[in-house]
């Protein structure tokens, strides 16, 4: 006789509560709690999904998530490979799908494409604005991606949660504006990352709240930005964007200096950058990994 076993929904609904209180709330967002680890809400935020219906889940209520929900639940609850293993099989009483072997966001030919362009800041991004991969003009512009920590490298978290950041930006709410219009569209095409960062940033910014109300809806394409230097001065650049095969959502920006003198003022940032790194083993070994993704 054949016997079909429901889903371990209540050790389900423990697992995911247990995993939760181990965590660490972000910088900023810890505050005064009177139980350890994230709220409901932040996981939900997190995972991109419903708070009313990630409590369900705890409760032990409704069905059993999707592999692409319990993918990104994974990913929310910081589960290394044996505890994404335990959520699938309590959830849908098998194991996850075979991970692919890790690949490189971009090719050597892509980012040989990158490190080309010497005076013009440019980078790689997926949909949800993460950075992976980038050339030696845009850490003297944009901040040195080399030296921040993958999990950092955000455009739209810098954006509306990094002070320094906004004050060297003087035309921030247009660009604000802008990327939100971009965000939006990402999640209407189903994105799951970009469906996460739009509700982890509609839960913890309030400047994201006010911009994303607008309803703005926007294409990448190209236009204007202007930027201060780290150290002064205001550099005008014309960017444009291009899709990069490989992956759902990637893509190039290309800030090109729109003169002559922005153009030599970037170049001598770059220069004394790798003179720098060549006198400096610390600087010669961040600058070098201006390829962090090659395979």
């Amino acid at each position: 006789m054949n016997i079909t076993m429901k889903p371990d929904v209540a050790g389900l609904g423990g697992f995911l509560r247990d995993r939760r209180a181990r965590l660490v709330p972000d910088a900023g967002l810890a505050g005064r709690r009177r139980t350890p680890g994230l709220r409901r809400e932040e996981v939900a935020a997190r995972a991109g999904v419903s708070v009313t219906w990630y409590t369900w889940l705890e409760q032990g209520r409704g069905g059993p998530p999707s592999d692409e929900v319990l993918e990104r639940l994974a990913r929310a609850l910081e589960l290394d490979a044996a505890g994404r293993e335990a959520l699938f099989l309590l959830a849908r009483q098998r194991p996850p799908p075979i991970e692919p072997a890790p690949s490189s966001p971009v090719t050597p030919a892509v980012q040989r494409v990158l490190d080309g362009l010497a005076t013009s800041p440019a980078f790689v991004k997926t949909a949800a604005w993460d950075v992976v991969a980038w050339n030696a003009a845009a850490c003297v512009v944009f901040g040195d991606y080399d030296a921040i920590p993958p999990a950092e490298r955000n455009g739209l978290r810098r954006l509306f949660g990094d002070p320094a950041h906004r004050a060297r930006l003087p035309d921030w709410e247009e660009i604000a504006r802008f990327a939100a219009g971009v965000l939006r569209l990402d999640v209407t095409r189903g994105f799951p990352d970009a469906i996460a960062l739009a509700a982890e940033l509609l839960e913890t910014s309030a400047e994201f709240r006010r911009v994303w109300a607008a309803g703005e809806v926007r294409t990448q394409g190209s236009g204007l930005k202007r930027m201060l230097l780290p150290g002064g001065g205001l550099v005008t650049f014309d960017y444009a964007t291009f899709a990069v095969d490989g992956g759902p959502g990637l893509s190039m920006m290309v800030f090109s200096p729109l003169s002559e003198t922005d153009a030599r003022t970037i170049a001598d940032l770059v220069a004394r950058r790798a003179e720098q790194a060549a006198t400096d083993p610390r600087a010669q070994a961040q600058a070098g990994s201006t390829q962090p993704f090659s395979s």
